[in-house]
């Protein structure tokens, strides 16, 4: 295995990026556990501390800001804090809030139209009844290949809560099944934009890392769904109401006949055409500049042409759109709905939706103050001074990362930027494996570790219908579980198939 020696003139070690880590990340906990604060709440308030501890702001971010207010950020470093938060706060939503948005609508009307009833119904007749948790499982580590974790969660919760609902068990297995599966591919394959990002910054194939992905973290998600069967065992959570879709509807709807229920075809379509309309987009992308691919789809004017049309219904904001559309037809259909009367079972999804986005942007609010105040230079310098695997590091520094900023993109985006001048063939000796391996590392250590500044653990909390305490306890367990059965399995693979 090959380790990091420190550089012949390491650069002096900046603390103080650590202090406001350990600072800001102590008063989230004692806000949300101690204070009872609101999760968002929380997290702008720690993203105001870290601010306000931050000595000085580089000029890169400061000039980020909008004019009026640049010259008074610059003039006061507090002002500057409060002001770089609110940027912070608003890039983060407006990446997430029209899916998240979308996503609960189609939630909704599944569950409300009967139809992922109808969906669970189809897979009890194909799997059986004690299999149900493995086909989540299987269906969907392959369906949310190209679909971003938060939004392959709220199309495939609908399913959990119904599959509940028909067996009268293992509710919280069903949920973690979903989120093995999608955290996976989610920082493990192209074309999610965290491995998009290590492509580049560590100069490897994308089509290598789409196969390494998938195939590397085969194992990983089924030991641990392993790990998911055991926290299963252990606490038995019910499905809980939540705003729009109370017990009794949803009972009443588990103990429709099926004769009653909604097509197959148009119950699963809300959920795979968004899926198949991004993945297409996303296919035609890895297939731009080869020349076999153009030719196949009409010499370059039509592939042209077809990847126009792909990338706007491909687009992740058009599809699920579409989806949305769909599954808002299918539920007045079903119940024979005015417009005026969907509208009104609209509110209650998107209140929900609201809230998972106030504290989605205050997460990433948090972690871009964190970028601002240093902590990951102050990483890079430190783990430049120690002897250190450098598959171990890269992981290390991901997870270490993840915790402290909450976002598993920006992690893997970070981590390949610092690990890169480290096995840069140009300046270093050449790694005793394939560069892949380091990939791996850093995408396996990029979801461990996940608490209350991650988007993902409010997403699994408030649609999963889960306590804080219930997703620290099943959430936060699996995915760290399966990041270290992640680095294990790849520290192995290097070692016995170097590949080089």
């Amino acid at each position: 295995m090959t380790t990091m020696p420190p550089p012949a003139a390491a650069a002096p070690l900046n603390a103080w990026p650590f202090a406001i880590l350990a600072i800001s990340v102590g008063f989230i906990i004692l806000a949300i556990t101690r204070l009872r604060l609101h999760a968002f709440l929380a997290l702008i308030l720690a993203a105001f501390l870290a601010g306000f501890l931050t000595t000085r702001f580089p000029a890169a971010a400061i000039d980020r800001l909008p004019a009026a207010l640049r010259e008074d950020a610059k003039a006061n470093n507090w002002v500057a804090a409060v002001e770089l938060t609110a940027l912070e706060f608003g890039g983060a939503a407006g990446t997430i809030a029209i899916s998240i948005g979308l996503a609960s609508i189609i939630g909704l009307c599944l569950m409300e139209s009967g139809g992922a009833d109808k969906v669970v119904r189809r897979f009890l007749a194909v799997f059986g009844e004690k299999r149900a948790a493995l086909a989540l499982l299987a269906s969907t580590y392959i369906l949310s290949i190209p679909i971003f974790f938060d939004t392959m969660f709220m199309l495939m919760v609908p399913l959990a809560k119904a599959l509940r609902l028909r067996t009268g068990r293992d509710y919280l297995l069903y949920l973690m099944a979903i989120c093995c599966a999608a955290i996976l591919t989610h920082s493990l394959t192209v074309p999610h934009p965290g491995p998009l990002a290590m492509v580049d910054n560590l100069r490897v194939d994308p089509g290598q890392s789409m196969f390494w992905g998938i195939t590397s973290g085969i194992i990983p998600c089924l030991l641990g769904f392993l790990v998911a069967v055991r926290i299963n065992r252990r606490t038995d959570v019910p499905v809980r109401e939540i705003p729009g879709a109370t017990l009794e509807e949803l009972t009443a709807i588990a103990n429709k006949p099926e004769t009653e229920l909604p097509s197959f075809f148009w119950s699963i379509t809300p959920v795979l055409l968004p899926i198949a309309l991004i993945a297409f987009a996303s296919f035609l992308k890895l297939l731009h500049g080869h020349a076999g691919a153009v030719e196949l789809f009409g010499g370059a004017d039509g592939f042209a042409r077809l990847s126009q049309v792909a990338s706007f219904v491909g687009n992740k904001n058009i599809a699920l759109t579409i989806g949305a559309a769909i599954s808002m037809w299918l539920l007045a259909r079903q119940r024979g709905l005015s417009l005026g009367e969907l509208e009104k079972l609209m509110d209650a999804p998107l209140g929900t939706a609201a809230i998972i986005i106030l504290i989605t942007a205050a997460g990433g609010a948090f972690g871009g103050m964190l970028r601002h105040a240093g902590v990951g230079d102050a990483i890079k310098t430190a783990a430049q001074s120690y002897d250190l695997n450098v598959l171990f590091l890269a992981w290390l520094t991901a997870i270490v990362l993840r915790i402290a900023q909450g976002s598993a993109t920006v992690s893997m985006i970070t981590t390949s930027a610092i690990i890169w001048p480290m096995i840069d063939r140009a300046t270093n000796a050449a790694l005793p494996f394939h560069p892949m391996y380091v990939f791996l590392a850093i995408g396996f250590g990029s979801f461990g570790g996940s608490w209350m500044n991650d988007s993902g653990f409010w997403v699994v909390s408030r649609l999963g219908g889960l306590t804080e305490k219930e997703t620290l306890k099943s959430w936060s367990v699996l995915v760290t579980a399966t990041s270290g059965i992640g680095l294990l399995i790849t520290l192995l693979a290097s070692w016995l198939l170097p590949l080089v």
